[in-house]
Protein backbone atom coordinates (compact mmCIF):
# COMPACT_ATOMS: atom_id res chain seq x y z
CA UNK A 1 0.00 0.00 0.00
CA UNK A 2 0.88 3.07 -0.90
CA UNK A 3 3.52 2.50 -3.33
CA UNK A 4 3.50 0.75 -6.48
CA UNK A 5 5.37 -2.84 -6.31
CA UNK A 6 3.23 -6.25 -6.34
CA UNK A 7 4.06 -9.81 -5.09
CA UNK A 8 1.67 -13.04 -6.19
CA UNK A 9 0.05 -14.63 -4.02
CA UNK A 10 -2.09 -17.37 -3.83
CA UNK A 11 -6.07 -16.30 -3.08
CA UNK A 12 -6.01 -18.55 -0.14
CA UNK A 13 -3.03 -16.58 1.26
CA UNK A 14 -3.50 -13.15 3.08
CA UNK A 15 -0.55 -10.37 1.12
CA UNK A 16 2.78 -10.00 2.91
CA UNK A 17 2.66 -6.63 5.35
CA UNK A 18 2.54 -3.68 3.71
CA UNK A 19 0.56 -5.50 0.56
CA UNK A 20 -3.04 -5.53 -0.14
CA UNK A 21 -4.82 -6.93 -3.20
CA UNK A 22 -6.07 -5.49 -6.33
CA UNK A 23 -9.84 -4.51 -6.32
CA UNK A 24 -11.84 -6.46 -8.07
CA UNK A 25 -12.01 -6.39 -11.49
CA UNK A 26 -8.67 -4.12 -11.73
CA UNK A 27 -6.45 -7.03 -11.77
CA UNK A 28 -3.89 -7.06 -14.13
CA UNK A 29 -3.84 -10.26 -16.35
CA UNK A 30 -0.26 -9.83 -18.17
CA UNK A 31 2.32 -7.42 -18.11
CA UNK A 32 2.03 -3.91 -20.44
CA UNK A 33 -2.08 -4.73 -20.05
CA UNK A 34 -4.28 -2.01 -19.54
CA UNK A 35 -4.58 -2.54 -15.67
CA UNK A 36 -0.83 -3.30 -15.18
CA UNK A 37 -0.21 0.25 -17.06
CA UNK A 38 -2.45 1.61 -14.79
CA UNK A 39 -0.78 0.38 -11.38
CA UNK A 40 2.03 1.70 -12.23
CA UNK A 41 0.84 5.66 -11.55
CA UNK A 42 -1.57 4.46 -9.34
CA UNK A 43 -1.64 2.77 -5.68
CA UNK A 44 -4.30 2.11 -2.58
CA UNK A 45 -3.87 4.04 0.68
CA UNK A 46 -4.03 2.36 3.90
CA UNK A 47 -7.79 3.30 3.67
CA UNK A 48 -8.51 1.26 0.68
CA UNK A 49 -9.34 4.26 -1.59
CA UNK A 50 -7.78 4.34 -5.24
CA UNK A 51 -4.74 6.73 -5.27
CA UNK A 52 -2.15 8.72 -7.40
CA UNK A 53 0.93 7.14 -6.50
CA UNK A 54 3.77 9.34 -5.00
CA UNK A 55 6.67 9.67 -7.37
CA UNK A 56 9.75 7.56 -6.44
Amino acid sequence: MGGTGSACVSDDEKPPKGYTRYPEGKEPEHVDDKWDVYWRTHTVDENGKIIKAPAE
